[in-house]
Formats: C-alpha cells, sequence, structure tokens
C-alpha cells in the first residue's frame, strides 16, 4: 500500500518553486474541487504549472500525494487522543475535550479533512484511511458509553447512534466553514459544544 513512508520526506526539495507540501496543498484542493478519481497527473500538473515529471520530483505517484494528505487529518484526529486531557477527567468532560480537540483539528486542515470525509474506498490507501476513520469513531462511542454509565448523559440514545449525529454534525463543517471569516474557530467549537452538549433550548 503506498504510504507517506514511500514518499519522499516533507522537507526535501524537488523543481525550483516547489517543496514537496506546497505540492501536496495545491494537490488536495485539485482532489476536493475534480474528485481523487476524476484526477490525473496531467490536472495536477497543469494547476500546479510544471510537467507531469517534474511531480515525480517529489512524490512517486498520484497515491502517493492521496496518503500524505490523508495522514495529516488522520495524524491530527488521532493526536487528540494523546493529549492528557482526552484520559483525565469524567466521561464528559473528556467526550467535551474530544469534540473541541476534532472541532480545531478540522479548521486547522480543513482541505485534509474534506478529502478525508470524501473517500469513497476505491483504492487500498482509502480504505485503510476509512478503518483509521473508524476506529477513531468507535473510541468516541465508548466515551459516550462511559458518560451514559456515569448519568452525565442521555441513556435512551444508543451510543453509537450518537456518535454517528455527532460527528454527522461536525463533518458537516467542511460544507460551509471558511477560515479568515467573521466566526472564528474558537467560537465555532464553543457553538457546536452548545449545540450537541445543551440543545437549542433556552435556559429557564
Amino acid at each position: 500500500m503506498p504510504s507517506s513512508t514511500t514518499a519522499s520526506p516533507a522537507g526535501r526539495r524537488g523543481r525550483p518553486g516547489y517543496d514537496q507540501q506546497s505540492v501536496l496543498n495545491i494537490a488536495v484542493e485539485v482532489f476536493n474541487r475534480h474528485g481523487y478519481d476524476a484526477t490525473s497527473m496531467g490536472i495536477l500538473a497543469e494547476n500546479l504549472g510544471i510537467s507531469k515529471s517534474a511531480i515525480y520530483h517529489h512524490v512517486p505517484s498520484k497515491e502517493d500525494l492521496l496518503a500524505l494528505a490523508l495522514e495529516q487529518a488522520l495524524g491530527g484526529l488521532e493526536s487528540v487522543w494523546e493529549a492528557p486531557a482526552s484520559q483525565t477527567g469524567t466521561a464528559e468532560e473528556r467526550l467535551e475535550f474530544v469534540v473541541r480537540s476534532t472541532v480545531r483539528v478540522l479548521t486547522e486542515k480543513l482541505p485534509f479533512v474534506t478529502l478525508l470525509l470524501r473517500l469513497r474506498g476505491n483504492t487500498e490507501t482509502e480504505r485503510a484511511a476509512l478503518e483509521r476513520r473508524r476506529g477513531f469513531d468507535r473510541k468516541v462511542a465508548e466515551l459516550i458509553g462511559q458518560a451514559r454509565e456515569e448519568g452525565t448523559v442521555r441513556s435512551d440514545i444508543d451510543p453509537r447512534t450518537a456518535s454517528r449525529l455527532l460527528f454527522g454534525t461536525i463533518n458537516s463543517i467542511v460544507e460551509w466553514y471558511r477560515p479568515g471569516g467573521s466566526l472564528s474557530a474558537e467560537k465555532l467549537a464553543d457553538d457546536v459544544v452548545a449545540v450537541l452538549f445543551d440543545g437549542l433550548h433556552t435556559r429557564s
């Protein structure tokens, strides 16, 4: 399976004017615009303003570009569980931290997470990425289950259903959020937590 270990190191420079990261950034924009399957190396070269052969100075293949892009998204999401706040406190506190951190990763790596969420699973690289994403979702469902046992979240909703609804809300952000606008990433996270944990009812 092509992976980030088969592509050239992130700091390696190829043709003048581009390093691997800048090639990757543009490639992800093109993948999101046209779809990964519909994007040829020729389309990538046209958007980069270089020849197809020049792209190979940076990465061995289009699928290696995909693997590098997905690692940025998945690595950011999986790092949430490495933070001490995801391991200490009540299950509800840990769940709120995970939700806030997921929103932060999404806003910081918006094009990469968008690509991850649009995968169809047509290649081995995509299927491996989707399995890692499902692993993240399972951890959240387990955390919701723990919070339910603590009595801090509703017990009448299945944890897996709650997890799907929770991330359905978060994942929809990629379709409308634009960094640099009037809504900051911090306020967005506050709003998401307020709606998911408190609902839309006004408090008496």
